[in-house]
Order: C-alpha cells, then sequence, then structure tokens
C-alpha cells in the first residue's frame, strides 16, 4: 500500500507563519481583522505547506457549503443532447468556478425525480439553487420554497403566487420573436408561419406572443406545435406544408427547430430562401452557422444568461442587493431582461 504525507493542519500553518491557530483560521475562512501583514504571512505559509482546509470544518465556521444547486427541469437525454443547455451550463460554471464554489447539478425526468432532488435541497448541502427549463405544472418552485433556499430562476415564472421575492434571468423572448417577424415582413413575405416551442414553457409562450403581436390575423393554420428539438421542427414544418403549401417564410422558435425545418424544406425540393426564408431563435453555435444555408436567428446570450444567474445568486448569499450586469439594482419579482439581436445570415 502507498503511503501518503500526512496533511498539513492549521496548527502546522501558524507554526510557520508565527502566528496563533485563531489568526490562521480567520484568514483561511475569509473574516476580517487581521492586520494586512499578518494575513500575508499566513497565505505565504499555507502556500508553501500545501495546505487545503477541511470543508466540513470550515462550514461550521462560516456556515457555507461552496456549493450551488443547479435543477434543470429536463431528462438527461434533453440537457446532454441540447447545445442551449451546455451554454447555459458553462456560463453557470465559469461563475462559479471564479467565486470557489462547486456545481452540483441535479436533472430530474419523473416524479420520482422531483421527490429525490427536494429531499437533496433540504439536506443542508448546498448554498442556494439555480433552477431553469420550467414547465408551468412543474413542482420545483414549491420544493425551492419548502427547502428555504436562496434560488434564482432561469427564465420568466410561470406562476402567479410567491412572487413577491422571486429574482429572475430571462431574455427579451417577445421582443425578440417580433424583430424576426417584423425582418420576415420587411423582405416581402406575407405567408409567415411559425412553428413554437413547448408552450408550457413561458419562453415559448412569449416568442409565440411576440409572433402574434406582429402579424395578429394570420391564419391559425399557419402556427404548429414543436418542442424546441430538430424532431419536432421537422413534424411540425411538415405539417405546416401538407396544411398550407403556399407558405413562404417560417420563423422557428429556437435554432435545433429551424434546422429540422430545414431538412424537411429540403426534401421537399423547396429552396431557402428563394421558396421559404428561415429564421430561428438562440443564434447557438454552431448550429446556426453550420446549417444549409446559414441560418438567420434571433441572438441570446446564453452563457451570459448563466452567468449572470450565478452573480445574482452568489450576490445574495454575501449579503449585497441583487446587481444587474450594468450595475442596476434588480427589484424583486421584477428580474432581469436581457436584450436579443437578429443576425442576418443566408435563410432569410
Amino acid at each position: 500500500m502507498t503511503q501518503t504525507a500526512p496533511r498539513p493542519t492549521l496548527e502546522a500553518v501558524a507554526e510557520r507563519a508565527g502566528v496563533s491557530r485563531a489568526t490562521v483560521s480567520r484568514v483561511v475562512n475569509g473574516a476580517h481583522g487581521v492586520r494586512e501583514a499578518l494575513a500575508e504571512r499566513v497565505r505565504r505559509a499555507v502556500e508553501e505547506l500545501g495546505y487545503v482546509p477541511n470543508q466540513a470544518a470550515r462550514s461550521l465556521v462560516t456556515r457555507r457549503h461552496q456549493a450551488v444547486a443547479v435543477v434543470a427541469a429536463e431528462p438527461e437525454t434533453r440537457v446532454f443532447a441540447d447545445p442551449y443547455f451546455a451554454q447555459q451550463l458553462r456560463g453557470i460554471s465559469k461563475e462559479l468556478t471564479a467565486h470557489d464554489n462547486q456545481l452540483v447539478l441535479l436533472l430530474t425526468e419523473g416524479r420520482e425525480d422531483h421527490a429525490r432532488v427536494g429531499r437533496y435541497l433540504a439536506g443542508g448541502h448546498v448554498d442556494g439553487a439555480l433552477v431553469f427549463s420550467l414547465h408551468l405544472d412543474d413542482p420545483l418552485p414549491a420544493l425551492v420554497r419548502g427547502a428555504g433556499l436562496p434560488t434564482v430562476f432561469g427564465g420568466r415564472p410561470g406562476w402567479d403566487e410567491g412572487l413577491d421575492d422571486v429574482v429572475y434571468v430571462d431574455s427579451d423572448n417577445r421582443g425578440g420573436a417580433r424583430s424576426a417577424v417584423r425582418h420576415l415582413a420587411g423582405l416581402g413575405r406575407t405567408r409567415v408561419a411559425h412553428i413554437t416551442g413547448p408552450l408550457d414553457q413561458t419562453s415559448a409562450a412569449d416568442r409565440l406572443a411576440g409572433f402574434r403581436d406582429v402579424r395578429p390575423d394570420t391564419d391559425p393554420g399557419l402556427v404548429a406545435r414543436g418542442d424546441f428539438t430538430s424532431g419536432g421542427g421537422e413534424r411540425a414544418m411538415r405539417e405546416l406544408l401538407d396544411r398550407c403549401p403556399g407558405l413562404d417564410a417560417v420563423f422557428a422558435a429556437n435554432d435545433l427547430t429551424a434546422a429540422g425545418a430545414l431538412r424537411v424544406l429540403r426534401e421537399r425540393g423547396l429552396r431557402v430562401p428563394d421558396d421559404v426564408a428561415v429564421v430561428g431563435f438562440d443564434d447557438m453555435l454552431p448550429v446556426a452557422e453550420e446549417s444549409d444555408p446559414p441560418l438567420t436567428t434571433v441572438r441570446q446570450d446564453i452563457e451570459g444568461m448563466g452567468r449572470l444567474m450565478a452573480r445574482l445568486l452568489l450576490r445574495g448569499l454575501d449579503g449585497e442587493a441583487p446587481e444587474a450586469a450594468d450595475g442596476a439594482p434588480v427589484p424583486a419579482a421584477s428580474g432581469v431582461i436581457l436584450p436579443t439581436t437578429l443576425v442576418r445570415r443566408a435563410t432569410a
């Protein structure tokens, strides 16, 4: 058996730095009240000895676990296949890592998973939670409230009760959809269809509302239900072409949906954008740039949303008032809405 050297202790650091054990503890745990010269000696001793604080003991002092639960209300097959989630998780991870916090990923696929996640959140393992991709009947908000954890939501809340202290981050889904449909109208397209996302999610509902803001009298046959996947885009595109073969433009609720729609248009022998123009939503790379032809889409800063969610949570845990990316205070129950921009490529 390999023999391992004993881990350096607080006492060893104190002896190396020539200070008391209590002084080392205060420096290691980020407490105030230690003169900078002494604190520097402690930090140098920590580095020289390779001291690593015992997290369990540290938690007793700081009452913090340095861990944040990230809860995605989607099955693992969706989370690990959809680049949207990869970008959002990357933003969250970058912000948590920069503040020496660990990301604990929790996924939900069925009711039994909700119970498991609820028990974990209530078990005192994490300091707070970041929750996204909620559906309207999702029990997760109630579970998080029951656990008493500080929480930031990704996406506009879709429930009416208990919003007084809700903090959330979202994109301007409705405004982005309006810009997409206005762009298609500006190209002279008159038979504009829409493939929605799952309408039990506020992002999809808001994009449908933005479509209807610009085209309030659209034939209901020009709207087809999708699910934010490329397979859903294919099914909806076939349905639209069978119902309305004369359509000349499609606004898809996200880029994966648009990618599926493009495949069907190509199968049917329709040219993009000559016969049918297509606009997506997200600007997910490489999906948008590598589609054939490259996809005109509405860009939202997915990674930036993740970073901002984590930043708002960490500021709240530190007892600071939440601020948006521009430093403006975040009022309770109104959250932060990030802007969207239209990115013009070949499909429109």
